[in-house]
């Protein structure tokens, strides 16, 4: 199958953090970034997890930054000691990790007495770091190469990515088209499924198993650059689910 995106600029994430992990903390930042970055054409091709120990974020970041065009961090930029993302994206870019100036007298400005040690962490970042400014929080993100290292907490992280959004690399937007259908299986439709992938080369074709309350069903998503060539995928992933006797809804499950 060809690939659908393959002009389009490319990234990855690398979530941070032993509270996910472990399964304390849900991580639901990939999917509002998949998104974004989807609408602006720009492929998201792997998505990896990291502990808080800084040799392993540094050599993810190094083997990310090298194999994608950007790279996205989540999490380990607050106040507290577990937060070291950023004195680890430092040492994976070999430059000193020191007190951003403007955004420390920013922080001064708008926390006056409440400023501290703790707090002027979030102000300390690469030599050479562009803050990524948002209206969630004082503290900033910041960019440095093609590297962008964003808060974890989903509310922060949506307005860093949100204000970054405009600068970003931009390719032709992916859009996805999606239909599903209850009670239908996936092996009685698996062959039907590879044929349309292959009527339909340039179209990225996938199959979903979800469950309801009222039971199993699968849905059929189609993901490309083309929307004729989706509109007309999806028409034929309809007419599959309809051949099983079963009413399809367009859309994805819930």
């Amino acid at each position: 199958m060809s690939n659908p995106t393959a002009s389009n600029p490319t990234a990855a994430i690398l979530i941070i953090g032993n509270e996910i992990l472990s399964g304390r903390t849900q991580d639901v930042n990939v999917q509002f970034i998949a998104r974004r970055l989807a609408g602006i054409g720009v492929r998201l091709e792997e998505v990896r997890v990291v502990p808080d120990i800084p040799a392993r974020i540094i050599n993810a970041v190094n083997e990310l930054r090298a194999a994608y065009e950007m790279l996205f961090t989540t999490g380990g930029i607050g106040p507290t000691h577990d937060d070291i993302t950023s004195e680890c994206i430092a040492a994976a870019f070999g430059v000193p990790w020191e007190l951003h100036e403007e955004t420390a007298a920013l922080m001064r400005s708008v926390l006056g007495d409440q400023v501290n040690e703790a707090r002027l962490r979030m102000a300390t970042m690469p030599r050479g770091a562009v803050p990524i400014r948002n209206a969630a929080s004082i503290a900033p993100g910041f960019t440095i190469g093609n590297v962008h290292v964003m808060a974890g907490v989903p509310r922060i992280m949506q307005s860093m990515l949100l204000a970054l959004e405009p600068e970003l690399p931009r390719g032709t937007p992916i859009a996805m088209r999606a239909v599903h259908g209850m009670g239908v299986l996936e092996g009685a439709i698996a062959a039907g499924l590879g044929a349309i992938q292959a009527r339909f080369p340039g179209v990225d074709m996938g199959s979903y198993p979800f469950k309801r309350d009222t039971g199993w069903g699968v849905a059929l998503v189609a993901k490309g650059t083309d929307p004729a060539a989706l509109d007309a995928a999806i028409a034929e992933a309809t007419a599959l689910i309809a051949a099983q006797g079963i009413t399809p809804v367009p859309g994805e499950p819930d």
